[in-house]
């Protein structure tokens, strides 16, 4: 059985410090990839348009799973580590939802037929895993090399929080994105779909599809918005495995919570308000870790508090609106 151990110095005693073995990284990527086939192989096997109902039942099963793990690793490292993990579920289960927002848009803008969007979205998922982990190696590398990295994270989530709040902008526009038109430039693409295939061939020449062109944004959406969740983590956790775990069973969900939510983006108008006070929320808590760590469940208890509020005054506004709406006989 392994255990936590904690370190003597006041700066470790802020998080748990944990002695992983290799067989808890092996048994981690072991389910991770067993999930990944299950729903490729055989729950996705046949392309089709995903419904409301069955995007409802996936989404409950990935969460189910997502919290059912906290507990292992609560049984495997107490419950110190199990708060730090559901924390840093929490914060990036809640900064995903703009993610789906994002992702209904390049669809839209490439008109890409319900039924094909989930192998798309699997592949995104599958590429966002391997780049969240270099971010997070990466960051706590950073971070126990140069403990001034934590300031510098916190006042850029700060800044981000600001955006949020301030910033009127659309996240994405497909139609202006540079990086796609240096993609074009350099990968030959047709406009042709050919069922769900990234690459076809037409008239003896290979070339990419409009979902090859969806794939990539997809991933470089996912870049920018790492640049926000991977450090808002690493306040809450600076335990590599247990930063990873969260933010990888947080990820594998996303897919149905597109297929839930992508439609209902206005439904959800004080959101955007909710995250940008769960990042700034973050950001101070990484500036003044120097002079005062914040409980990890007060932090859980706080951004739960946030992102329930948010979500429920924004179903309330947008009912009370549709009430308005109906036309009185």
């Amino acid at each position: 059985m392994i255990a936590a151990r904690f370190a003597a110095d006041e700066k470790a005693s802020k998080f748990v410090d944990l002695d992983v073995s290799a067989m808890w990284w092996v048994g981690l990527l072991a389910v991770i990839a067993l999930l990944l086939l299950i729903d490729l192989l055989v729950v996705h096997k046949d392309s089709h348009e995903v419904h409301t109902k069955e995007a409802a039942i996936e989404s409950a099963a990935w969460i189910s799973v997502g919290l059912l793990f906290g507990l292992v690793v609560w049984w495997g490292f107490g419950g110190a580590a199990a708060g730090e993990y559901y924390s840093g579920y929490l914060i990036e289960k809640s900064l995903s939802v703009d993610n789906v927002f994002v992702w209904a848009l390049i669809m839209s803008y490439f008109v890409v037929p319900p039924k094909y969007q989930h192998r798309v979205l699997f592949w995104g998922i599958f590429g966002a895993l391997v780049m969240r982990a270099i971010f997070i190696f990466a960051g706590v590398a950073l971070i126990e090399k140069f403990d001034w990295v934590l300031y510098v994270f916190g006042a850029f989530l700060l800044f981000t929080a600001g955006k949020l709040i301030f910033s009127n902008d659309e996240h994405v526009d497909p139609s202006k994105s540079k990086f796609l038109k240096l993609v074009h430039k350099v990968v030959p693409m047709t406009d042709q779909m050919d069922g769900q295939k990234l690459f076809t061939r037409i008239n003896g020449k290979r070339l990419a599809t409009p979902l090859f062109a969806v794939l990539l944004l997809v991933e470089a959406t996912d870049v920018l918005f790492a640049v926000d969740s991977v450090p808002a983590v690493l306040a809450v956790s600076r335990e590599q495995f247990i930063v990873f775990a969260s933010n990888a069973f947080a990820i594998l969900g996303l897919r149905a919570l597109y297929f839930l939510l992508a439609d209902m983006h206005a439904k959800f108008s004080y959101l955007q308000e909710g995250l940008a006070i769960i990042l700034a929320f973050v950001g101070v808590k990484m500036l003044i870790h120097g002079w005062y760590h914040i409980p990890t469940g007060l932090s859980l208890g706080i951004i739960a508090i946030v992102l329930i509020a948010s979500i429920g005054f924004s179903l309330k506004v947008s009912k009370q609106a549709d009430t308005i709406e109906i036309p009185h006989e």
